[in-house]
């Protein structure tokens, strides 16, 4: 929070990295792709470097803060958030599961690749209607997105072009996934071929037999 009660919301996006320095860089040092600067009075810099520009930076009132997290979604991995929670939120939406979880204003921080991960570790096709999916359902899909979530944050992030941290480094949970990207490749699980459908301009991918397709009621 700054003075005068405003506060920075940064979204990351897909690329987005902050990267602190104690005075302006210069040479190699520079980020590659700046997208803002703040200057600090003690001169020190702190720099969003965006490489495919989905993120953002705002400075918001402290009322403008207030209306904005009043919107999002509980944490999943906060110790308050309990599996009722999720099996509440699912059985009155319509709404097919994997977008269920990419809405920020359901469940807060939920990306696409561990949307996919937490699904199929669940076994639960991503268009299923969320309310068709039953209670042991959601209690597997509880358990598996806390565990992809903390695996992931563990792992630095994941890493499949241009994620960086501030260090420059990798994520590597990239190496840990179990669906996402694995198109036409064996399932893990059975063997069967890794399909990928799009809906919602994204990808989802899934195994036909371990998360077969259930039509909706």
């Amino acid at each position: 929070m700054l003075n005068g009660g405003w506060v920075i919301k940064v979204n990351l996006g897909m690329t987005g990295r902050l990267l602190p320095f104690s005075r302006p860089p210069r040479g190699t040092e520079r980020p590659s792709h700046p997208a803002v600067r703040i200057r600090f009075l003690s001169g020190a810099l702190l720099v969003f470097d965006d490489t495919r520009r989905f993120g953002s930076v705002e400075a918001l009132s402290s009322t403008e803060w207030n209306e904005w997290s009043n919107l999002m979604g509980p944490e999943p991995l906060g110790p308050t958030y309990q599996v009722s929670r999720l099996i509440s939120g699912l059985k009155s939406s319509s709404s097919p599961i994997r977008s269920w979880l990419l809405d920020q204003k359901r469940i807060a921080g939920v990306g696409n690749i561990y949307a996919n991960e937490a699904l199929y570790l669940a076994g639960i096709h991503p268009q299923r209607q969320s309310r068709t999916v039953t209670r042991n359902e959601v209690k597997a899909l509880y358990r598996s997105l806390r565990s992809v979530l903390a695996d992931a944050i563990k792992a630095g992030g994941t890493t499949i072009q241009d994620y960086r941290n501030t260090d420059g480094d990798k994520g590597e949970y990239a190496g840990q996934l179990s669906i996402y990207g694995r198109e036409g490749k064996p399932c893990y699980g059975c063997n069967s071929e890794v399909q990928r459908v799009v809906f919602s301009n994204r990808s989802a991918f899934y195994c036909p037999s371990c998360q077969p397709f259930r039509r909706n009621k």
